[in-house]
């Protein structure tokens, strides 16, 4: 504990510049006479702390001499409160970042407090839905995994109600944005998306970690496992050359474009994780697509067509004709 409170009475000379017995013994909870030994034991250290005896005195730092405690260089300070503004910050994370500028120097201090201003996270999406967990949530998945201890995960998978399973928590990625618990299940290993975690009971039971787990490489593979679902089936279609920077926008990185045919429409493949989700995807384009293969998407979009026109016919029919 005297390492801490030598640690915390030099921030306190840093920051004020002289200070005198009673003001350090009433900032540090401690005795007049606790506080002179601290002050003896950092000059004796080599710290360049002198007293000045007198009206006016006190103790100071040799020549108004600043130490930086944290070690880090004024480029890694900035990235570190460039990525915790004050919209991701938790409360503790918040306390913990006003200790460490009380520990910089007054040439870092002012550059590090701009750069926790810098930015901003919004944890909702266009639709105003949350896309992040909740502190609470976050913190006990963060100490679960630090301290190896299973969990009982409440979960709300997509189209299924939510559950309850024990896991064993391994780690936790960020993907683009998005959180993941990695964990071990009674069905291996899983991901589990951070927004739709309902709830997080601490079992008190140790982690069973596989042999020689490693989380960078297990997400790989899991990764490696959610794309190969995401790209089961490719499409390869014609598109209008005006519906084109369309289709880049709804498909990204599952979009492959050819060489324009000599109609002037341009030959894509665009790949799903099944016939019946591509052609959903599809479909909006209307006309200025034509899928030529597989049959499977084919078959679907033709009867998407055929469901479509029989709901709305008599609207079309009633329709003014575009011009």
């Amino acid at each position: 504990m005297r390492a801490d409170r030598l640690v915390a009475t030099l921030l306190f000379l840093q920051e004020r510049g002289r200070v005198t017995v009673p003001e350090v013994a009433a900032e540090l909870e401690v005795s007049e006479r606790t506080a002179r030994r601290d002050l003896e034991a950092l000059a004796a250290a080599g710290i360049p702390v002198y007293s000045q005896r007198g009206r006016g005195g006190g103790w100071s730092l040799v020549g108004g001499a600043r130490t930086n405690l944290t070690g880090l260089t004024a480029d890694e300070i900035r990235a570190l409160f460039l990525v915790t503004g004050p919209l991701t910050a938790t409360p503790e994370l918040r306390t913990t970042l006003r200790k460490l500028v009380r520990a910089l120097p007054p040439t870092l201090r002012a550059d590090a407090e701009a750069a926790s201003r810098a930015g901003v996270t919004d944890g909702t999406d266009w639709s105003r839905t949350p896309v992040t967990a909740d502190a609470g949530h976050r913190a006990a998945l963060q100490r679960a995994v630090v301290e190896g201890t299973r969990i009982r995960l409440g979960y709300e998978s997509v189209g299924k109600p939510a559950g309850e399973r024990l896991a064993d928590p391994l780690g936790l990625v960020a993907k683009a944005g998005v959180d993941y618990l990695v964990a071990g299940t009674d069905k291996g290993l899983r991901t589990f998306r951070l927004s739709r975690v309902t709830s997080v009971e601490l079992t008190g039971e140790a982690v069973v970690r596989p042999p020689g787990f490693d989380l960078a490489e297990a997400w790989r593979a899991l990764a490696e496992e959610v794309e190969q679902r995401l790209y089961a089936v490719t499409a390869r279609a014609r598109v209008e050359p005006g519906a084109l920077p369309l289709l880049q926008r709804l498909s990204g990185g599952r979009l492959r474009i050819g060489d324009p045919l000599p109609d002037g429409w341009t030959e894509v493949w665009v790949d799903g994780p099944a016939p019946q989700a591509l052609a959903a995807h599809l479909s909006g384009l209307g006309a200025r697509i034509e899928v030529l293969e597989p049959p499977e998407v084919r078959g679907r979009l033709a009867r998407l067509g055929a469901e479509l026109t029989a709901l709305y016919a008599a609207e079309a029919a009633a329709a003014p004709a575009d011009r």
